[in-house]
């Protein structure tokens, strides 16, 4: 924990404070362990006060400083009773919560909003909430507000579409994708080692299309989506076909977590079970495989 350029820590959420040499500051875990040279103030996002989790009537509003810790607890907490049953989908935060494979200090310290602006290949909340239809409202200097989606935002292996000074102020999760069934697989080359292959897999509610969607997440360098209609669910083949035609072998990450060949492979062995376990063995033209 080498911050000893720092010499104020600024309670404030305003863009307008931010200059120079700062840093916003949520958890702090991914910060205070890479340590800095050139940052000379924090400012404190925790004093704004956001509310960690929001059910509302569009879905489920996680704010930037929302701990993994307080994710987790969620489906037990009294805001979760109404909504527990139908958004069967948050059969997904616990396993994804758990892809830390960190410490109880971590997760009562570490964010939502940290994970995703750190920006790394195996973070597991930008599995989830890229997974998820996850939107992210982001606030700049001069009063700008702007939303986009989390899949789209992560850009690369510690590289993300925020500019300087702009914030993470929370990821908005539609109803829609909550209501969708889902399934996960996430390997590692460790028992307790960082992911090397994530992926999420999610079938929409018919009122919402119905249709298949794939994530893939830590075994590229961005998170990449496959999504196919109702009408024309994806045979074994089809997906294959489509994980080639989107992902190049040079978008798989590198790292001594997986070589590329390692991930390439095994993201095309979990997309083929998530697919068999939530289409049943279906084909694009109605039959079975």
């Amino acid at each position: 924990m080498d911050l000893s350029t720092v010499t104020d820590l600024v309670p404030t959420a305003d863009p307008a404070d931010w200059r120079e040499g700062d840093a916003w500051l949520a958890g702090g875990t991914v910060l205070f362990s890479y340590g800095s040279q050139t940052l000379r103030r924090l400012l404190d996002l925790t004093s704004a006060g956001w509310p960690a989790l929001t059910v509302t009537d569009d879905g489920l509003e996680i704010a930037a400083t929302c701990t993994v810790a307080s994710l987790w607890a969620f489906e037990e907490s009294h805001q979760a009773a109404s909504v527990r049953e139908r958004w069967t989908a948050l059969d997904l935060v616990r396993p994804c919560c758990d892809s830390f494979v960190a410490s109880f200090k971590i997760w009562n310290t570490s964010t939502v909003g940290g994970n995703v602006c750190t920006s790394l290949p195996a973070g597991p909340m930008i599995s989830l909430t890229a997974a998820l239809d996850g939107v992210a409202e982001v606030w700049g200097p001069g009063g700008t507000r702007r939303t986009q989606p989390v899949a789209e935002l992560v850009t690369g292996e510690l590289r993300n579409t925020l500019a300087p000074g702009e914030l993470l102020r929370a990821i908005r999760v539609p109803d829609h994708a909550l209501r969708s069934r889902t399934a996960f697989r996430r390997l590692s080359l460790s028992n307790l080692g960082r992911s090397g292959v994530l992926l999420i897999g999610r079938v929409d509610p018919p009122d919402a299309g119905g249709g298949f969607v794939l994530t893939v997440t830590a075994s590229t360098r961005r998170p990449v989506q496959l999504r196919f209609p109702a009408d024309a669910p994806p045979t074994a083949a089809d997906l294959a076909a489509a994980l080639d035609a989107v992902i190049p072998l040079d978008l798989y990450h590198d790292d001594v977590h997986g070589l590329p060949e390692w991930r390439r492979d095994m993201t095309y062995r979990l997309g083929e079970e998530i697919r068999a376990e939530l289409l049943g063995g279906a084909t694009s033209d109605g039959g079975l495989r």
